[in-house]
């Protein structure tokens, strides 16, 4: 497994003692990203509503990549909280604070602590493609056929 540097700058007013994304076993795809709000703060998000969860980090992510955020299994599982651009992406030329959107689509509030991991972060190359007019598309035998159309 090949390792790419992406270099990563803590926001200065956060928690010093908070790690930058983790992996959580040697398998894993994805890397444990948390919420930064400040010791002993929480974010409380009602039903049906979202919010921006910070995670007081900066990346510079190599030209020709992007970091796409993810939901963890278990926090979807085991909660109501959805990453609700899933997944989201990280451009490599984007230089603010990288923020979860989180939302709550369950019945009840759910609370998001200083610290929580609230997504999983996966690095992916990107390739670019050009679009080509034309005045004809080649038939296939699906056709139009779409949302369902071929089956269960």
């Amino acid at each position: 497994m090949s390792k790419i540097e992406v270099k990563v700058m803590k926001l200065s007013h956060f928690d010093v003692g908070y790690s930058l994304p983790t992996y959580a076993s040697l398998g894993a795809a994805g890397a444990d990203v948390r919420a930064m709000l400040g010791p002993n703060e929480k974010i409380i998000i009602k039903p049906g509503m979202r919010t921006l969860i910070p995670t007081g980090l900066i990346f510079e992510i190599p030209l020709g990549y992007e970091i796409q955020v993810r939901p963890r299994s278990g926090l979807s599982l085991k909660t109501s909280l959805m990453i609700l651009n899933s997944p989201g992406t990280i451009d490599s030329d984007y230089r603010g604070e990288v923020k979860i959107i989180m939302g709550n689509l369950g019945i009840e509030d759910q609370v998001v602590c200083h610290g929580d991991r609230v997504a999983q972060l996966v690095l992916s190359a990107v390739n670019l493609f050009e679009f080509v007019e034309v005045d004809e598309i080649q038939e296939t035998k699906r056709g139009v056929g779409g949302f369902g159309s071929t089956g269960i």
